[in-house]
């Protein structure tokens, strides 16, 4: 039986100009842990496409660490990251930000649509005991773009929180792991959303969107940057071969291909839910990028697993279901039709949103 991937972005394959870009890197030889001429030239692409003349960027090899380490670097050990509280940083990365933090703790703020809600993160501001030992000072604000729900932030609404927290003085970290899906969706530049609106680093995700082991963290505060430096070596994510890396990510940023992939992968989320919102399946969220939470009951997703469907149950009755790059018309005619095939064979239809 052929399957049907929608477990996650990060199952499907490497893109063939990042691959080619891998390829045509491996001659020769050059000198190792960033020191190269590939990893110098990535300095310049990222500064052209995020429009910031001293921005800096350190490749590394997965999301969870490009988050922690960059939060370590805005944080000292006795203060707190603000986060939502379906955060990735929070649920999904096992305590990273604390132990490269040193016992950062992690302080979940609440609002709508899986978003800060602003007067939420005013009023926990307001109530900490600044100054006071037995409290910890929050000293970072991060935020999830699109967050893990698959809505996004504005660049207004993300600059409005970041205002709010830098009032009382802190930074701010975006976490980008699908930025480029967020950016197809806003249709804003990569400066508007992250440095514009007062991000300080950002973690920029490529392995979702067609890369293989290259993320990368974006400082556009130099003090972070500084301390990058000696965090990353520390944690063991300056590798020996960074070229490879480097050589990944410029081709993912160039000639627009990041947007191009994450545009394919939208349209068909997109594509997916008017199809399943016309067969009645009720939805958790808009389908603001290439993530869908559909409530199905179990039986229905024990059903859609016989029928070849991958994909993630997130609680009883609720299933993600993820899009990439990869994904063609044809996969989503099949998931419509084993979606169709389940309900009528399961039992009744679930009411829209």
């Amino acid at each position: 039986m052929d399957t049907i991937e929608l477990r996650s972005d990060n199952c499907a394959g490497i893109a063939p100009e990042i691959l080619s870009a891998v390829a045509d890197t491996n001659v020769g030889t050059t000198i190792a842990y960033g020191d190269d001429e590939v990893t110098a030239r990535l300095h310049d692409v990222v500064r052209e496409v995020f429009e910031h003349d001293t921005a800096r960027v350190f490749p590394v090899t997965s999301g969870t660490a490009a988050n922690s380490l960059s939060l370590s670097a805005l944080c000292p050990p006795w203060g707190s990251v603000l986060c939502h509280g379906t955060a990735h940083i929070i649920v999904n990365e096992g305590g990273a930000t604390s132990m490269f933090g040193g016992g950062v703790v992690m302080s979940p703020i609440g609002g709508d649509d899986f978003r800060i809600d602003p007067h939420r993160l005013a009023a926990a501001l307001d109530a900490v005991g600044w100054g006071d030992p037995h409290q910890s000072q929050p000293a970072a604000l991060s935020l999830t773009e699109p967050t893990d729900m698959g809505t996004v932030y504005r660049p207004a609404e993300v600059e409005r929180l970041s205002t709010t927290a830098k009032e009382r003085g802190l930074r701010v970290h975006l976490d980008g792991a699908r930025l480029a899906n967020a950016l197809v969706s806003l249709e804003c530049s990569p400066a508007d959303v992250t440095w514009r609106a007062g991000v300080d680093v950002l973690s920029l995700g490529a392995t979702k969107n067609g890369g293989f082991s290259a993320e990368a963290i974006v400082a556009f505060d130099e003090r972070a940057a500084d301390e990058l430096v000696y965090r990353l070596k520390r944690a063991g994510h300056v590798t020996s071969k960074m070229r490879f890396q480097s050589a990944q990510l410029i081709a993912y940023l160039t000639d627009g291909l990041w947007l191009r992939l994450a545009r394919s992968s939208n349209a068909s989320a997109a594509r997916l839910a008017d199809g399943l919102t016309g067969l009645g399946v009720g939805l958790l969220n808009r389908p603001d990028v290439n993530m869908l939470f559909a409530e199905v009951g179990d039986d229905v997703a024990t059903d859609l697993e016989r029928r070849g469907l991958l994909f993630y149950r997130i609680r009883p009755g609720v299933i993600r279901l993820v899009t990439s790059w990869q994904t063609t018309d044809a996969d989503v005619d099949r998931a419509l039709a084993a979606f169709a095939a389940a309900l009528d064979g399961d039992g009744p239809r679930q009411r829209a949103t």
